[in-house]
C-alpha cells in the first residue's frame, strides 16, 4: 500500500506526543513545517522549509490547535520562523486532501468556501471532546487544590453545564467526596444527574445557589456567571471557567469582589500532553483513511 503523504505545521507540546504516535504507523510518511527548534533526532521525522514543502503531493496537513489567525499566519511555538498560508497556497492542496485543525477560524472557513476544502475542526468533534474530557477534568482537580486552602472533600462544588465535559468534572469531583451540584436546562439532564447521585437545579435558578459554593466551575461558552450570580458568593470561593473564549464569567466583576477566578484554556495540552497528543493520533488516524 501506499504511504499517505501528511505535513505538519507547527504545534505545541501535545503535537510532539502526536507526532511519535503517527511515526509509528507505517502507512504514514510525514513532514514537519514550523519545529526547526528541535533537533531532527528529536522527533526522527524529516523537517522541511515552508518554502520547499511541496503541497500538490500532500493528502492531509495538520494546523495548529488554534488554527490560523485572520492573515493566514500560523504560530509554530518551536520555530521562529514566520509561516503564512495565503490563498495561493490554499489553491495548491489537491481536492482528495483533508486539512485538519484545532479550531476553525474565519480565515480558514473562508479558504475552505474557495477551495472546496476538507477541513476538519478537531476539538469540535464529540469523540476528541469527550476524550479530552478527562485530561479536562484532572487538570481541574490539580486547579481545585493548587487554589483553595480547604479540602475538595467535603466542599461544596457548582457545576455548570452537563455536556461532554461537565459530566465529567462533575463525576470526577462528586468521587473526591465534593458536595456536587449541576446546573443545567434539559429534563433528561436532571434525571442523569439525580441518577448519579447528585443535586442539580435549573440554570436560571444560579444566584440561589452560589451562596453556599466553594468552588464554582463553568463550562458553559456563554456569559452565565453575571453580577447577580457572583454578589452571594464567599470571598475565598473559586471560580475556574473552561469554556472557551471569551468564557462564560464575568471576570473583570469576580476581580472587583476580590474573588479569584481563573480561565482554564487548554488544560489537556498543559496537564497531560502526551495523552493529549495520543488522542489526536488516534483520531487524525482513523480519519485520514476514511476519507
Amino acid at each position: 500500500m501506499d504511504q499517505l503523504h501528511i505535513a505538519i505545521l507547527g504545534g505545541d507540546a501535545r503535537y510532539l506526543e502526536m507526532i511519535k504516535k503517527l511515526s509509528e504507523d507505517r502507512r504514514i510518511k510525514m513532514e514537519l513545517v514550523g519545529f526547526n527548534q528541535l533537533n531532527q533526532g528529536f522527533t526522527g521525522i524529516k523537517q522541511t522549509d515552508f518554502s520547499s514543502l511541496e503541497v500538490e503531493k500532500l493528502d492531509a496537513v495538520i494546523l495548529p490547535i488554534p488554527g490560523i489567525d485572520k492573515t493566514g499566519s500560523l504560530h509554530a511555538v518551536f520555530s521562529n520562523e514566520e509561516i503564512y498560508l495565503s490563498e495561493h497556497w490554499f489553491s495548491r492542496i489537491q481536492e482528495s486532501s483533508v486539512v485538519f485543525t484545532g479550531i476553525s477560524t474565519p480565515y480558514l472557513e473562508k479558504m475552505k468556501e474557495m477551495n472546496k476544502l476538507k477541513l476538519i475542526p478537531l476539538m469540535d468533534r464529540d469523540d476528541v471532546a469527550i476524550y479530552n474530557s478527562i485530561p479536562t477534568a484532572e487538570g481541574t482537580i490539580m486547579l481545585a487544590i493548587q487554589n483553595t486552602n480547604f479540602t475538595v472533600h467535603e466542599s461544596t462544588v457548582l457545576v455548570l453545564g452537563f455536556g461532554r465535559v461537565g459530566m465529567s468534572v462533575a463525576s470526577k469531583f462528586k468521587a473526591l467526596g465534593a458536595n456536587v451540584f449541576v446546573g443545567a436546562r434539559k429534563t433528561a439532564d436532571f434525571a442523569r444527574i439525580n441518577e448519579m447521585g447528585m443535586g442539580n437545579f435549573h440554570m436560571n435558578d444560579l444566584a440561589a445557589y452560589t451562596g453556599q459554593c466553594d468552588i464554582l466551575i463553568n463550562t458553559i461558552p456563554v456569559k452565565v456567571v453575571t453580577a447577580p450570580v457572583l454578589n452571594p458568593l464567599k470571598s475565598n470561593a473559586l471560580i475556574i471557567d473552561l469554556a472557551s473564549k471569551p468564557g462564560g464569567v464575568d471576570f473583570e466583576y469576580a476581580k472587583q469582589r476580590g474573588i479569584h477566578a481563573i480561565h482554564a484554556l487548554g488544560l489537556p495540552g498543559m496537564v497531560a500532553p502526551r495523552t493529549a497528543g495520543e488522542i489526536l493520533a488516534n483520531i487524525i488516524s482513523q480519519l485520514i483513511f476514511t476519507h
